[in-house]
């Protein structure tokens, strides 16, 4: 049978994926699934960035990995911190995403985790008519808001990719449908340090505000400051979440210059090569986990996170951080099991965003319960 018996060919069209980054945080953890999207045979890939990567540069990252930036969607403003500020920043990026979405009609819509930038297009996504689709959804973490915004974003997606069993568990018990949540595991296991970090110090100090004020968060970098000031450590720069001025206040009264970014390979290179990493960085408990690394979790903004063996908890406090360091540094994790799954989460995450069936996906949610 020839082409004209059997009527005129389909022509094939590559579906169309748009995947949201709105920070280094977020681009660390989507760079393999950008990559496996970008060579899949089926798939064509949108990178639009957004947010605090316009604030900071770190679009640059994207752009120097070989990702093509589709579009760009501002939201913060340089001068405007707090939560305050996020509101209108929120308004701007819903704005932004709906009129990038309208001029690159995606197929799906990928975002990652709970930050201000993922809910927005989350938004977007969702009231402009287009399927969403959401990785790591269904953890916990307190944050300033994670823990809301991550449950709003799940409940606006049509489709998941939870990175372990329990975080599933949580989305079914959400309400979401069995059939469109893939347990694929997370794409921090995708990428490994490159080469051995030989020039590594003791510890990595990686704190994040949790939107308290300055003054308070100010002595609660003092507080971990002095309790690693013996030790050999690279400070990281804050976020800019609510609550960054106090920290910067307290690295610059300990004389402390922290380094403003690293790029992806270097950073795993130290965290892998490190004795600790200390802070309240979500990093701690998933890529130290991936790569055997303790981690001293300072304070409550990783509350609710599954915690590895790796994880040693305690309070905004210089003994108790200082007590945790010393049992860190004791630790023995060459047979730690975490619960992040196998390699090959951004092809796994690539192939059903190409396989699907898009018939059975409906662009109107309904709850299981």
């Amino acid at each position: 049978m020839t082409a004209a018996d059997d009527g005129p060919l389909m022509e094939f069209r590559r579906r169309k994926i748009v995947i949201v980054t709105g920070s280094r945080a977020d681009f660390g953890l989507l760079q393999p699934v950008m990559a496996a999207v970008a060579e899949h045979d089926a798939l064509e890939l949108a990178a639009v960035v957004a947010g605090y990567h316009l604030i900071t540069d770190t679009w640059r990252d994207v752009a120097k990995a070989g990702f093509k930036i589709a579009a760009r969607v501002p939201m913060q403003k340089r001068d405007a911190v707090g939560r305050g500020a996020d509101v209108p920043a929120v308004g701007r990026g819903i704005g932004g995403f709906g009129r990038a979405f309208a001029k690159l009609a995606p197929d799906v819509v990928v975002v990652l985790g709970d930050r201000i930038e993922a809910f927005a297009a989350a938004s977007a996504a969702s009231i402009g008519g287009y399927r969403l689709a959401h990785i790591h959804g269904g953890d916990r973490a307190e944050g300033v808001a994670d823990e809301a915004m991550r449950h709003a974003i799940s409940k606006l997606a049509h489709i998941h990719y939870p990175a372990t069993p329990t975080s599933a568990r949580r989305l079914k018990r959400m309400g979401e449908a069995p059939a469109h949540i893939q347990t694929v595991g997370s794409p921090a296991v995708d990428a490994p340090p490159t080469a051995a970090a030989i020039d590594a110090p003791t510890l990595l100090i990686v704190q994040h505000p949790i939107g308290a004020s300055d003054e308070q968060e100010q002595r609660w970098m003092a507080q971990t400051l002095n309790a690693t000031a013996d030790h050999a450590r690279l400070v990281l720069a804050p976020n800019g979440d609510p609550g960054a001025d106090g920290i910067r206040r307290a690295l610059s009264a300990a004389n402390v210059s922290p380094v403003e970014h690293l790029p992806r390979p270097q950073w795993l290179n130290l965290l892998a090569g490190a004795k600790a990493i200390v802070g309240n960085s979500s990093a701690g408990l998933i890529e130290a986990a991936v790569l055997r690394t303790p981690c001293v979790n300072v304070g409550p903004r990783q509350a609710g996170r599954e915690r590895p063996l790796h994880v040693i908890d305690c309070d905004y406090d210089e003994a108790a951080i200082s007590m945790a360091i010393t049992h860190a540094l004791e630790l023995d994790l060459r047979r730690l099991r975490h619960p992040y799954g196998k390699p090959g989460v951004g092809r796994r995450i690539a192939d059903h965003l190409a396989t699907f069936d898009i018939a059975t996906v409906p662009l109107r949610k309904h709850n299981t319960y």
